[in-house]
């Protein structure tokens, strides 16, 4: 185990049969034992086949063996179904991000 095991950030990467990206996220110590999954994206016309799903489990795999024992993310709004489905349940109040309304989410792992 190195040093800086726990701070430094996991990139996953999804590909199709032809090696191209179609989906992604990461996931970077929020502060010690909790960790928080950002940028979760998958190509709109790779939806609805489960990959959010195999990204979001591999995110949460890694957490696991990297310590941490929660996982937070901030959903939009719209995918806030999507989350609760994972486990995931809000946390706080919704605010917006870039233009888009948001909704803190909270994982035991």
């Amino acid at each position: 185990m190195h040093d800086n095991e726990h701070t430094a950030t996991i990139h996953v990467l999804a590909l199709d049969e032809q090696g191209e990206a179609v989906g992604s996220g990461r996931l970077r110590e929020y502060e010690p034992g909790i960790g928080k999954i950002e940028r979760v994206a998958v190509l709109s016309s790779c939806r609805s086949h489960g990959l959010g799903r195999l990204l979001m489990e591999k995110l949460e795999a890694e957490a696991v063996e990297n310590g941490y024992r929660t996982v937070k993310l901030n959903a939009q709004l719209q995918a806030q179904p999507f989350y609760e489905r994972l486990g995931y349940k809000p946390e706080g109040n919704t605010f917006m991000d870039a233009g888009i309304e948001h909704i803190a989410m909270i994982k035991t792992v």
